[in-house]
């Protein structure tokens, strides 16, 4: 997982991560206001999928990164198992996808948790998506990596028959 820079904080939370590492003479914040940074540098690290997202492609298709252009099904965020519209922005030569393609894809690992019906959460490293056709089929023959088991209550038994470990 990529390490979150001081220079992507935002400054009130720069001062609080400050205030937590260092012993300053500055004036330190209160317990409240440190936790509750504690928690925004969390969500900050670990989000959900929306516009402008970078994901890696867990298939064979040829696109190697996706942008993510739209979240389907309404409302803003998007978690395992939705389907979104990407842009490829980075391929393999020669692939079934090219550079600059628009493309729909379903969500197979997102960073954000998700809490289990067993009481148990699943979490990633890193965002990754199957790019699929109008159908909701992949495109690519292998999925690389896991793949939960909740795309099973989205219908796309496909995608979790060719990949390599269900988790």
């Amino acid at each position: 997982m990529a390490m979150v820079t001081r220079s992507h904080l935002p400054r009130m939370l720069r001062t609080a991560a400050h205030h937590l590492t260092c012993p300053c003479p500055c004036p330190s914040p209160s317990p409240a206001s440190s936790s509750a940074s504690a928690n925004t540098l969390f969500q900050q690290c670990r989000s959900f999928v929306q516009m402008r997202t970078r994901l890696e492609v867990a298939d064979n298709s040829g696109a190697k990164r996706v942008s993510c252009i739209k979240v389907l099904g309404g409302g803003k965020h998007g978690k395992l198992g939705d389907l979104i519209i990407a842009s490829v922005k980075d391929a393999v030569p020669r692939g079934k996808v090219k550079k600059g393609e628009v493309v729909n894809c379903v969500i197979v690992r997102a960073a954000m948790h998700r809490q289990r019906s067993d009481g148990s959460e699943i979490r990633f490293d890193k965002n990754a998506v199957v790019i699929v056709n109008k159908q909701g089929e992949p495109i690519g023959t292998r999925i690389f990596g896991p793949v939960p088991h909740e795309l099973r209550s989205k219908n796309f038994m496909k995608i979790l028959t060719l990949a390599d470990h269900v988790t």
